[in-house]
């Protein structure tokens, strides 16, 4: 897999020790908004976290598929090919 610049996730992940982690072990960028109750707001990519639905929708279609949200496969490999099958077909429609 490439490696990834940017994590996007919603205010349920905002933590400093999450952020610091992601900075500066992993060499990512987060992209989570602060929690309401932050007493200095978090700087963000607005326009990029906006961008995050679309991943959102992707889940959401792929548990559409009742084998793929239950993960009946137990093999990886089997697993994998019925996400590639899905999203294919997904894509396709």
């Amino acid at each position: 897999l490439p490696k990834a610049q940017w994590m996007l996730a919603d205010r349920g992940y905002d933590a400093d020790w999450f952020r610091d982690a992601l900075h500066q072990q992993k060499g990512i960028k987060p992209c989570i908004p602060g929690r309401k109750s932050r007493s200095l707001p978090v700087k963000y990519d607005k326009r990029r976290y906006k961008g995050r639905n679309r991943i959102e929708i992707m889940f959401g279609r792929l548990k559409d598929w009742r084998r793929v949200a239950t993960r009946y496969d137990r093999c990886p490999t089997v697993f994998s090919s019925a996400l590639a099958l899905a999203a294919t077909v997904i894509f396709w429609l």
